[in-house]
């Protein structure tokens, strides 16, 4: 029987309990922000593409805020070790409002997708910089729990969004998901100016990998494009995604060869040498295409199979974001109050293949409660794991380049978000296009044709043509999810080789180059390269010694 670690105290130098709150708090306005804006639009898209007449581009109302907050992540992150924090925080709250700004004025999709992007390229900065900030104030083994609590509030904006969502198109209009975020965002930008009070820098100017960002931007969007428009908008076979996927192969070795060569890298490629690293960031991107593969069309799916209005189909989501709450909240406080971890995200990918499978059994005539259950065991899982993968990554490296360890493991995690949103998004409509084309008489939906369908006209069709659709939809998503539950396996498998090391109960101060060759050397005693040997960093030479077993000892230069 395993013991439970005794609970250690937090250092002399960690910050007061109260002085923490009013960081997190300011922290959690942000999340809200740029979480709530990942789901708000699922139970208002039906509505929103049936009035500006673009139901072909219905999947790219959630896949520019993904694509775009994917691109910048890793540079907020490195910026924000480079620079600091605080007012990069305060830009990226501002561009987000911009976006939002746009988004209300749209009067047709491609301003309504430009809006999206905008506030992408602000939201990204918000969650990122926002997980690096607490990792700057709250020693690892306490940042259990307030990692849980920063699922729980990713989990109760998801069932927030699609219920605001829902609210505002059957009341005063979807515009209004946009407008709402002003007041919020204000209120962000105070909390951050006023609470916010991180360690000040030496000021040293900056050398930012430009090169490298470009490359890394192109890599990324070239990715998701040729995902979203594959055997959709293209065919595969086609010159467009046949140069997409060339480009994303150079680009992305161009990216390598950057990375090898800059001063101050955006990715450093040194991170790909820690094992816990590869690991957790696989399983995370493999969870962003299981989590967002279903969150991103789940809603639109309830209102046309089952009938409910936008707001119903929001609360239908709650037994998902419920459970993903208790058991993201419930692990934070296993792991702060044990120090032991690993076992926790390889249990929850098994629950989230499991509702994953149980979700593809659902049908036109599947009862409501059952699909709440299902996705309730799907949630269950996923909050098992998200926010301790990104505990396992931020104390596998130290404090000095936390930002970018933490931006590169969600980059992959968004990377992955953005293939689930785009991948089951074009397996979707082309599916569901390729049914409604061969099982819709000509002439049934009036004289809005299916690229105009909304819930309020489905339920007024004849019962014949009403049946079509709801079948339709039901048919093309889902035997999607099917197709996902070997990819989560493969994530839990993977975790099992995690090396579970102990939480840190310090903040880690020191440079960020020794730093990160210690966590090198770590490695390589970890997987045995010199036994036992105890390494010892000395600040004032700046040298690592390092003893072997023989009794000598081998210098190697910090820097």
């Amino acid at each position: 029987m395993t013991t439970a670690e005794p609970k250690p105290p937090l250092d002399e130098g960690s910050p007061s309990t109260r002085s923490v709150l009013l960081v997190f708090a300011g922290l959690m306005v942000a999340m809200l922000l740029s979480s709530l804006d990942q789901t708000i639009f699922s139970t208002a898209l039906p509505t929103i593409v049936g009035e500006l007449n673009g139901v072909e581009h219905m999947l790219w109302v959630t896949t520019a805020y993904i694509l775009a907050s994917t691109i910048v992540m890793p540079v907020y992150g490195k910026l924000g070790d480079l620079v600091g924090r605080k007012w990069l925080f305060v830009g990226a709250i501002s561009i987000f409002l911009v976006g939002s700004v746009m988004g209300g004025l749209a009067d047709s999709m491609g301003t309504l997708i430009a809006g999206r992007a905008v506030q992408g390229l602000g939201g990204g900065g918000l969650m990122i910089l926002a997980l690096a900030i607490i990792a700057d104030v709250v020693p690892a083994r306490q940042r259990g729990k307030y990692s849980g609590i920063m699922g729980a509030v990713f989990a109760v904006s998801s069932v927030a969004g699609p219920l605001l969502g829902g609210y505002f198109t059957d009341g005063p209009g979807w515009r209004w998901a946009f407008w709402m975020n002003l007041p919020l965002g204000i209120l962000a930008i105070a909390s951050a100016i006023f609470f916010l009070k991180l360690p000040k820098r030496a000021f040293t100017k900056p050398k930012i990998d430009y090169p490298g960002m470009i490359v890394l931007a192109l890599a990324a969007t070239s990715l998701v494009l040729f995902t979203t428009w594959g055997g959709n908008t293209y065919d595969w076979d086609s010159p467009v995604i046949i140069g997409l996927i060339i480009g994303t192969v150079v680009f992305a070795g161009l990216f390598v060869f950057i990375e090898s060569r800059a001063a101050e890298p955006v990715i450093p490629l040194k991170l790909f040498k820690n094992r816990n690293f590869n690991l957790t960031t696989s399983a995370g991107l493999i969870t962003g295409v299981a989590m967002f593969g279903a969150l991103a069309y789940m809603p639109t799916y309830l209102q046309m199979v089952t009938g409910v209005g936008a707001t119903d189909a929001g609360l239908l989501m709650i037994p998902m974001m419920g459970a993903l709450l208790i058991s993201s909240i419930g692990s934070g406080q296993i792991v702060s109050h044990t120090g032991r971890y690993k076992l926790i995200p390889i249990i929850g990918m098994f629950v989230t293949a499991l509702g994953l499978f149980l979700l593809s059994t659902l049908t036109a005539s599947t009862a409501i409660w059952i699909m709440c259950a299902y996705l309730a065991v799907m949630g269950f899982g996923l909050g098992l794991s998200m926010q301790i993968l990104t505990l396992v990554v931020q104390n596998s490296f130290p404090q000095a380049i936390v930002g970018t360890a933490t931006s590169s493991n969600n980059f992959f995690r968004q990377i992955g978000s953005s293939l689930g949103a785009a991948i089951v998004g074009s397996l979707f409509v082309s599916r569901l296009t390729d049914i409604l084309s061969s099982n819709l008489p000509a002439g049934s939906t009036g004289e809005t044709g299916t690229n105009s369908l909304t819930p309020a006209l489905v339920a007024a069709l004849p019962d014949a043509a009403r049946t079509v659709i709801v079948n339709a939809y039901n048919d093309a998503l889902a035997p999607i999810f099917l197709l996902m539950v070997p990819l989560v396996l493969v994530a839990a498998v993977l975790l099992m080789f995690v090396v579970e090391k102990p939480l840190a109960t310090r903040i880690d101060k020191t440079d960020g180059e020794q730093s990160l060759h210690m966590e090198m050397l770590d490695e390589s005693l970890a997987a045995g390269a010199h036994g036992t040997a105890d390494a010892v960093l000395s600040t004032r030479t700046g040298l690592i010694t390092v003893p072997d077993t023989s009794g000598d000892s081998a210098d190697h230069s910090g820097r």
